[in-house]
């Protein structure tokens, strides 16, 4: 089977969950005869050191990136900045001046590479590359799966969605063959909030690359008299790193012992430091910036406690990444992952006091701690790659042969 697969971000080069998920969901897939042309803008060229890694590690995929400015995450206003930082220097380019009109040029050149492209199926992930599906169907008549990993909900936090995503992602689903939806949450939103019908929507729940974040390595840090508590992820709206803030000053009123660790970065970056600083913990709270690699496993490591307290959380990736690492977690009631983890503790978003509760409850209680780390590594052993694939490609057969039987 051949997928030509549409993505807009792939490791190294990731700033959150979906290139994580993408990376798990193609190698698995790799690893079971699925041959696949992974297609990501890219205005920059991955270098041949990282081509040959995945050439060796994942034989049967094939990165092509599209000369593009888009990358994940990417809001219109950084979009302009990005092209007039461009503009300024007299680079040559053929980028279009706003966010919007370049996700369609990405979409025409998406059509191109249908034409050239064997495939018998066509996996898009998310809205950026919505068009460019629909524009490689038009040409080769395959299969769309859109994948569905976040949507405007989700990312507006429920302050405003942008109409002209909205409309995007509202062509991209009702226009799909078959939805995949990463929770039950994501499949709800999709139904009330696209009017999709829901026999056309699958739920597959993400997954982990276990051996990446079992270790028995001790890492050492420079606070032995203090709990650690972590928040990790992208400083957004729907991320809730405001709560956890609130939550973290609720706690410290009642013991000093505690360590704040803030890992990401995002659109919120100063508002969460000012933030931190008018609360009067800032002495008690650390930003990190962005992390991966082993600096990403060893904040893991170090922590005694993670808190995922999104507004919105189709799924949750780094909760199973935590557990895996053998770090407690406490998640947010509004994620997808309280779906399906069963050893963790879990809170409304908006709820820091009941937050501030479980986090004392936890870095006060060794025995505690220890049952949730302990059940929770074992939990989280189920949720594989290799699983997740497995079911994909059944919608891939069955997409197949309902439109062999047309």
């Amino acid at each position: 089977m051949k997928v030509l697969m549409f993505g807009w971000e792939f490791p190294p080069f990731n700033s959150g969950g979906l290139g994580t998920a993408c990376y798990g969901i193609t190698k698995a897939l790799s690893e079971k005869g699925v041959e696949i042309n992974f297609v990501l803008p890219r205005n920059y060229k991955i270098d041949d050191d990282f081509l040959n890694i995945i050439s060796t590690t994942l034989p049967k995929i094939k990165i092509k990136e599209i000369d593009s400015l888009l990358v994940s995450y990417i809001t219109s206003e950084n979009y302009r900045r990005r092209f007039f930082e461009l503009k300024k220097g007299n680079t040559e380019h053929n980028y279009c001046d706003n966010l919007l009109e370049e996700v369609y040029r990405y979409s025409k050149v998406a059509a191109e590479i249908a034409a050239e492209i064997d495939h018998d199926i066509i996996h898009i992930h998310d809205w950026m590359t919505f068009p460019a599906g629909i524009e490689a169907q038009n040409v080769s008549h395959k299969p769309l799966i859109a994948h569905v990993h976040s949507t405007e909900f989700d990312r507006s936090g429920g302050h405003g969605l942008n109409p002209e995503v909205y409309q995007i992602e509202k062509e991209g689903i009702n226009y799909a063959d078959t939805i995949i939806a990463v929770s039950n949450l994501t499949k709800n939103i999709i139904k009330k909030g696209y009017h999709k019908n829901d026999k056309k929507i699958e739920v597959i729940h993400n997954a982990i690359n276990i051996n990446d974040f079992i270790s028995d390595k001790k890492h050492n840090h420079n606070f032995k008299n203090y709990k650690i508590v972590l928040f990790l992820g992208r400083l957004t709206l729907h991320k809730g790193p405001d709560y956890f803030l609130h939550a973290a000053k609720k706690v410290l009123n009642k013991k000093k012992e505690v360590i704040f660790i803030i890992s990401g970065s995002g659109d919120m970056d100063h508002q969460i430091i000012e933030q931190a600083a008018s609360l009067g913990i800032s002495d008690k709270v650390l930003f990190t910036g962005f992390l991966r690699g082993d600096k990403l496993k060893q904040i893991y490591k170090i922590a005694d406690l993670y808190i995922m307290p999104s507004v919105s959380e189709p799924f949750g990736i780094t909760s199973l990444e935590s557990l895996a690492s053998g770090t407690p977690v406490i998640i947010s009631k509004q994620s997808g992952a309280s779906e399906v983890l069963n050893h963790c503790l879990k809170v409304d978003f908006w709820d820091t006091n009941e937050m501030a509760n479980k986090i004392l409850a936890v870095i006060n209680n060794d025995e505690l701690q220890t049952c949730l780390s302990e059940n929770g590594q074992k939990e989280v052993k189920s949720f594989q790659w290799r699983k997740v694939a497995d079911k994909i490609i059944k919608i891939y057969n069955k997409a197949i042969n309902s439109q062999k039987d047309i």
